[in-house]
């Protein structure tokens, strides 16, 4: 269940705040892809469908460890410089990362909680696009001899049900 919260209007000039709002939710590239359908299955990963006809695929520790938040990014930075570095007691938790809720933050974000009771990161949708865990995938390997392609077919041997393979 992802909700969206009430914006709370602290400024007694309603126009200016209107505006200062508008400008900050709406602060992501203007080439960035929106999402289109969000779908969250707490112990596994968040799916966005975007605007631009792409999917992205985010397993949940993947968005725990790739947290924007402040803490996040200086504790990654430090294990850059250093591998060795101590965790914070923080980044103890038992068993697997899930998240417990998850709310939307304006037109441009999404806010997660985490099973380790971290909340503090906000995954801008431009964010989100910039560590699309399918972006950093390698291309698959290719052949140093590719050889070409044989108009034969074989079928697979009765155990295996998988679909015809070239030989």
């Amino acid at each position: 269940r992802i909700t969206r919260p009430a914006l709370k209007n602290t400024n007694t000039n309603s126009k200016a705040s209107a505006h200062t709002r508008r400008s900050f939710y709406n602060s992501t590239d203007m080439n960035t892809p929106t999402p289109k359908h969000l779908d969250l299955k707490k112990d596994a990963a968040l799916t966005i469908t975007w605007s631009d006809g792409s999917t992205s695929i985010y397993p949940i520790d993947y968005l725990r460890a790739n947290s924007p938040a402040a803490d996040m990014r200086e504790l990654r930075k430090e294990q850059a410089r250093n591998p060795l570095t101590v965790l914070p007691a923080s980044a103890a938790h038992e068993g697997p990362i899930t998240a417990t809720d998850a709310e939307l933050v304006g037109n441009y974000a999404i806010r997660i909680t985490f099973s380790d009771g971290h909340n503090t990161g906000i995954y801008s949708w431009q964010y989100l696009k910039e560590i699309d865990p399918q972006l950093d995938a390698p291309p698959p390997p290719e052949s140093p001899n590719p050889s070409p392609p044989s108009s034969h077919t074989q079928s697979p041997p009765d155990d295996d049900p998988a679909a015809q393979y070239r030989v």
